[in-house]
């Protein structure tokens, strides 16, 4: 999809509702239906204490930010960084083969402290989204950036639930049955690996990367994301997954 087309679905995001009722959501790890995940990176040590001035921290919380942390070859991200970051609607690009989804999430949470853990104090940033209608999934997940305050040892952190969400495309639905949760648990690696070796290789003062201009005000993440050659001839999937709307109308119908 060139990129006028990519803003086009970004502006069709505000229309769009969570695709899930939170109630439904899972209440521990061995929920029946869902996939509980928790994912942890070590990103290296700072001097105990208050986060060091453009030191790991900082730099992982903007990288984070601005979603650098994810792998292009899975996952692209289109948003106006402008946009205030809770609420913030993004659309999600799915590169599998010669498929692109086109998918919604909405930035439903931001933390932003100190909080208390079994090994102490912690200085944490983070930003959680939810998945919006027709994304291909349900559910929610967390990026966190945590600080030990106590040992200094800056860590990246996902936590999320999941589950498939209702797919009408038998192709679309059997292929996500057959690939999507390994291409998820390969997401949670790369995205750690990839926070690691971004701030070990980060010269202190220089700038990080940052997500590429799309057009005008939007943007397209990570930074080595570019409009390729054969991306407007891959077959694109607009929001795939069945919305809470029409399934709504169709329980009314049969009630």
């Amino acid at each position: 999809m060139r990129a006028r087309g990519l803003v086009a679905e970004l502006d069709r995001l505000p229309a769009l509702e969570v695709n899930y009722d939170e109630a439904d959501a899972p209440r521990g790890a061995d929920h029946p239906g869902w996939h509980v995940d928790l994912a942890e990176a070590e990103l290296g040590t700072e001097p105990p204490g208050d986060p060091v001035p453009g030191g790991i921290y900082e730099s992982a919380c903007v990288l984070v930010r601005d979603y650098e942390f994810s792998d292009h070859r899975l996952i692209r991200g289109v948003f106006r960084p402008a946009d205030e970051l809770l609420g913030r609607n993004m659309l999600l690009e799915g590169r599998f083969l010669f498929l692109r989804f086109y998918l919604g999430v909405r930035v439903t949470g931001v933390v932003e402290g100190t909080r208390e853990s079994p090994e102490g104090p912690q200085r944490v940033w983070g930003w959680t989204y939810q998945t919006l209608d027709g994304h291909l999934e349900q559910g929610k997940l967390t990026y966190e950036v945590i600080k030990d305050l106590t040992t200094g040892a800056v860590s990246f952190r996902i936590d999320a639930y999941s589950r498939r969400a209702p797919i009408d495309n038998p192709v679309v639905r059997t292929g996500f049955t057959v690939f999507g949760r390994r291409t998820q648990l390969d997401f949670y690696h790369r995205v750690g690996r990839r926070m690691h070796d971004l701030l070990a290789a980060h010269e202190p003062g220089t700038p990080l990367p940052h997500p590429a201009t799309l057009m005008g005000d939007v943007v397209l993440a990570p930074s080595e994301s570019r409009m390729r050659p054969w991306d407007p001839v891959a077959v694109p999937l607009r929001h795939p997954g069945v919305h809470v709307s029409r399934l709504s109308r169709v329980r009314r119908g049969h009630s």
